[in-house]
C-alpha cells in the first residue's frame, strides 16, 4: 500500500470543502417545499345534477378551491379549483397524502336519497385526478376520516343520522359500504341544558344527526357523536372485516339538548375534549386506551364569561404540542382559546375575533406558524399568527375569498 503525503494546507482545504458541502447538504434537506392548502365549500348544484343543499346560505362555493402558501407570510395564492356541485364541505388525507377524499354534503345523488364520498389522487403540482364516487351510505355527510390503517373511510351522515365504514382499494378508489349504522333513541330538548341566557340556539334536536366520526389513535375504537341524541358512540372496530360492534358502554350521554358536534384528543392519548355545539361547552373527558371508555371530568363554556345570547359552536382543535385548546364560536365569531393545565383541565386564555361571519371550521398548517379559520357566511378565509408560549392568535391582516368555505386541509410537496 503506498502513502500519498498531503499538505496542511491542502488539508484545510479539503476540511473547508467537506464542511461547506455538509452544511449545503443539511440546509437543502431541511429547507422545506411547496406547501398547498385544499379548501372544501357549499356549492351550487353544476348542470344536469340535482342535489338538495343541507347549509344555509348554500351556493357561493365552486368545489374543492387549491391554495399555495407563502410559508412566510401564510398568504394564500389561487391555484386551481376541482369544479362540483355536491358541497364537497369536508376533506381528508390518507397517511402519505396521495389521496384525497371528501365528503360531498348533499340529500340526494340523482335518484338516491344520499351523500357520497369521492376519492382523488393529488398530483404533483398539488391539482386533483377523480378516481371516483360512492354513496355516503346517508344523506348529509358532515364529517370523514381515514381510519389509520389506511384501510377505511369513516363518514357521518348528519342528515340520514347514520355512520358507514367505506374500504379503501388498492388504487386509492373507495368501494361500497362494508357497515352502516342507524343512531336510535330519545331526542333531546330544544332548549340546551348549558345554553346561555336569551340563546336561541336551536339546531339539530329533530331527529338524529350523527355529526363528527373519527378513530382513536389505536384504530381499535371507532367514536361517533350524535348531535341530536346528546351521545358520543365508541364502537369496536374489526379491521379485517370493516365493522363496528357497540363497545361496553356504548355510548355516554351529554346534557339534554347541548347537542356534541365534534371532538378531538390530546396527543397524549388520554384526554378527550368535545365540544357542544348547542349548549356551547368544552367537556374534558378521561380515555382509556384499553376500552374505548369515556369518563367525564370537566365541562367549561366556550364564551367568554358574561356573555349572553344566541351561539353555535363549531370546531374544537388541540395544539400538536398539547398545550392548547381552541373552540370555534358562531354567532359569537370568535375563536375560544385555553390553556391545558397538567391534569388535562382547561383554563380560559383569551378569545379572538375571527374577522369574519360563521367561523365553521379553522385548522393550523404544518410548521405550526399560522392558523386559518374558514369563515362560511363571510366567503372568506382569515389567517393568524399563532404564538407557541401564550398560544394567543394575531390576526395577518389577510383575507382570501372563498365561497362558502368549510374546511382547510394542507400537504406539502
Amino acid at each position: 500500500m503506498t502513502t500519498v503525503p498531503i499538505s496542511r494546507r491542502d488539508f484545510l482545504q479539503t476540511s473547508i470543502a467537506l464542511t461547506t458541502t455538509s452544511l449545503v447538504s443539511t440546509h437543502a434537506a431541511e429547507k422545506p417545499g411547496r406547501l398547498f392548502a385544499y379548501v372544501g365549500t357549499y356549492t351550487s348544484p353544476l348542470k344536469n345534477m340535482r342535489p338538495t343543499q343541507v347549509d344555509l346560505p348554500p351556493g357561493n362555493g365552486r368545489g374543492i378551491h387549491v391554495f399555495e402558501i407563502d410559508r412566510s407570510t401564510g398568504a394564500m395564492s389561487l391555484r386551481g379549483i376541482t369544479e362540483m356541485g355536491t358541497s364537497p364541505s369536508c376533506l381528508a388525507f390518507n397517511a402519505d397524502k396521495s389521496r384525497l377524499y371528501s365528503g360531498n354534503e348533499t340529500e340526494r345523488i340523482g335518484p338516491e336519497e344520499s351523500g357520497s364520498v369521492s376519492a382523488f389522487a393529488v398530483e404533483t403540482d398539488g391539482s386533483l385526478r377523480l378516481l371516483n364516487s360512492v354513496s355516503s351510505g346517508g344523506k348529509g355527510p358532515a364529517h370523514l376520516s381515514v381510519h389509520p390503517s389506511g384501510k377505511f373511510v369513516l363518514v357521518a351522515n348528519y342528515f340520514g343520522g347514520t355512520v358507514a365504514v367505506l374500504p379503501i382499494l388498492p388504487d386509492g378508489r373507495l368501494g361500497e359500504a362494508t357497515d352502516i349504522k342507524k343512531d336510535e333513541g330519545p331526542i333531546g330538548p330544544t332548549k340546551a341544558t348549558n345554553a346561555k341566557p336569551g340563546s336561541f340556539a336551536i339546531s339539530g334536536h329533530d331527529q338524529p344527526h350523527a355529526h363528527m366520526i373519527e378513530a382513536d389513535p389505536s384504530g381499535r375504537f371507532v367514536l361517533h357523536v350524535d348531535l341530536g341524541l346528546d351521545r358520543i358512540y365508541v364502537w369496536k372496530f374489526d379491521i379485517s372485516r370493516g365493522t363496528l360492534a357497540p363497545a361496553e358502554p356504548a355510548f355516554v350521554k351529554l346534557p339534554p339538548g347541548d347537542g356534541p358536534r365534534h371532538f378531538a384528543f390530546h396527543p397524549n392519548k388520554k384526554w378527550f375534549y368535545s365540544i357542544q355545539e348547542e349548549g356551547s361547552t368544552i367537556v374534558l373527558f378521561d380515555y382509556d386506551g384499553e376500552n374505548g371508555r369515556l369518563t367525564e371530568r370537566q365541562t367549561i363554556s366556550s364564551l367568554p364569561e358574561g356573555y349572553a345570547g344566541s351561539n353555535f359552536c363549531s370546531e374544537i382543535l388541540v395544539t400538536p404540542d398539547g398545550r392548547f385548546v381552541y373552540a370555534g364560536n358562531r354567532l359569537h365569531d370568535s375563536i375560544g382559546i385555553f390553556a391545558i393545565g397538567n391534569d388535562g383541565t382547561l383554563s380560559p386564555v383569551t378569545d379572538e375575533w375571527t374577522h369574519g361571519n360563521y367561523p365553521r371550521s379553522f385548522a393550523i398548517e404544518p410548521s405550526g406558524a399560522f392558523l386559518y379559520c374558514c369563515n362560511q357566511r363571510a366567503d372568506h378565509i382569515t389567517v393568524f399568527r399563532t404564538d407557541a408560549k401564550s398560544g394567543k392568535l394575531s390576526f395577518t391582516g389577510q383575507f382570501t375569498p372563498v365561497g362558502n368555505p368549510s374546511m382547510i386541509v394542507f400537504r406539502e410537496m
